[in-house]
């Protein structure tokens, strides 16, 4: 979604690469040899999101969604919980340090330090004591 800082993409052709060196205006993409077209391979505030398609196709078949340790004001991802829960057939959970800006969209809410909350959810899930599969 974010992308990775140790590659590189090309704004010309797309190719994306391991790249460990810093970038500069003399680099040249291995795959059309363009120069000064490459850039850091994660996404700027503004930008979409890498494979949004792929995100949407995991929204639309996820019946349990989880959002860990964000303020939920950062779009398009603080609209995620709002897509899965209007199809009624997704179990939302926020666990996170203090509610954020979506709260009131998730079925169950869990606040706390992640190293406490964390390891309480993922052993209500194994053990079956969570609202999930439920509603």
């Amino acid at each position: 979604m974010h992308g990775e800082l140790r590659k590189a993409r090309c704004g010309l052709c797309g190719d994306v690469r391991e790249q460990m060196d810093d970038i500069n205006l003399d680099a040249v993409c291995a795959q059309c040899e363009s120069k000064g077209t490459m850039r850091p391979h994660i996404v700027w505030f503004g930008e979409m999101p890498l494979e949004q398609n792929r995100i949407d196709e995991a929204l639309d078949a996820c019946k349990l969604f989880l959002s860990i340790g964000t303020s939920g004001s950062v779009y398009p991802a603080a609209g995620f919980v709002h897509d899965v829960s209007t199809r009624g057939r997704t179990h939302t959970v926020e666990l996170n340090l203090e509610p954020s800006l979506g709260e009131s969209l998730f079925a169950e809410r869990h606040y706390g330090q992640a190293s406490l909350i964390m390891p309480q959810h993922v052993e209500r899930l194994l053990t079956g004591k969570t609202n999930f599969g439920t509603s």
